[in-house]
């Protein structure tokens, strides 16, 4: 993922369906049939408005200026119990993991999670019946049809939570882009100054026997976060579609590893309580600059309970116990 604006994870748009053809009220009639019954044929239905999964888009970029989705109407019936053709539908790819949500009431519609995966968004009108349906031993000769029903229109919104295996979780400087771009072939901004990254990051990472898993990095959480400050709790939907979160501690963080711990621990609650019941692992990064002592001491701040390893991006110490232990927790 590129970092800047290419990145969008956020759209709302409006999706009008189309409306339903008319039925038709013709009566038959031909060279050798004066006075036909009826056969009017059914009007189409108007198209729907559909979203589709892709593993070939990872933003939404590509609907965030187009805020009217418009799909055509169902033709009307025709003679000789003719079928009015049904409006085209308006396809919308999405990449996965997209949430459609109605914007007025919030209410969750759907997810898409697999490449190929379609879900009617917004269902076209029904086609009217044509008079054929109508005619009886009473009427037999029924002069009016069905009308399209119309098709619907509504504000929606779609968000996109990566899909990841591991999401890593920490303060701005703690070493997230670092290690993503260690492992994996993912270049994220670093630099020196918090919030390098603005946008979430996937990598994939290579494990033993050719097998693989993702990762992503969202940007650095604050105290306070979940009441808005810093970039908020935008990008924190991000890891609710992670597996294993892995929170990154500093070696030289002015608190204690448990404080610190804790801190972000309460942040991912404030946003989503079902959070602590993922898999948690705890990485001391920046640990190259520990001498045995020293670890042993910060080893006694480790809150209880949690798998930790002490990892350092730049020699490579740990990270490879590190990749072994995320495959463990994922595959549990």
């Amino acid at each position: 993922m590129a970092q800047g604006s290419n990145f969008v994870d956020y759209v709302k748009v409006c999706c009008r369906s189309g409306h339903g053809g008319a039925g038709s009220a013709h009566l038959h009639r031909d060279k050798h049939t004066a006075k036909g019954g009826p056969d009017g044929g059914d009007g189409g239905r108007g198209g729907h408005i559909i979203l589709k999964g892709s593993h070939q888009y990872w933003t939404l970029l590509h609907l965030k200026f187009r805020k009217h989705i418009i799909a055509n109407s169902g033709e009307p019936g025709g003679s000789a119990l003719q079928t009015g053709a049904n409006g085209k539908d308006e396809i919308l790819e999405v990449p996965l993991g997209t949430v459609a949500k109605n914007a007025e009431t919030g209410e969750v519609l759907f997810e898409i999670t697999e490449d190929g995966e379609t879900k009617i968004l917004t269902p076209g009108g029904k086609g009217g019946l044509g008079n054929w349906h109508f005619k009886s031993s009473t009427v037999q000769t029924p002069r009016f049809s069905q009308p399209g029903l119309p098709g619907k229109e509504e504000w929606i919104i779609l968000e996109l939570k990566v899909l990841a295996d591991v999401g890593l979780v920490g303060f701005p400087n703690a070493g997230k882009s670092t290690l993503l771009s260690v492992v994996s072939a993912a270049k994220p901004e670093i630099a020196d100054y918090p919030f390098t990254t603005l946008v979430p990051n996937l990598g994939i990472v290579s494990y033993r026997d050719g097998k693989s898993f993702v990762m992503a990095d969202i940007p650095g959480i604050i105290e306070g976060a979940a009441e808005g400050k810093g970039l908020g709790h935008r990008f924190l939907r991000h890891i609710e579609r992670n597996s294993v979160l892995l929170f990154l501690v500093p070696a030289d963080t002015d608190r204690t590893i448990e404080e610190e711990y804790n801190i972000l621990l309460n942040e991912l609650t404030a946003y989503n309580p079902e959070l602590l019941d993922k898999p948690k692992i705890l990485a001391i990064s920046k640990s190259d600059m520990l001498d045995d002592q020293l670890e042993t001491e910060m080893s006694e701040q480790v809150p209880k309970g949690i798998p930790y390893l002490f990892i350092s991006s730049v020699t490579g110490k740990n990270i490879q116990q590190l990749k072994d232990l995320i495959w463990k927790e994922i595959n549990q």
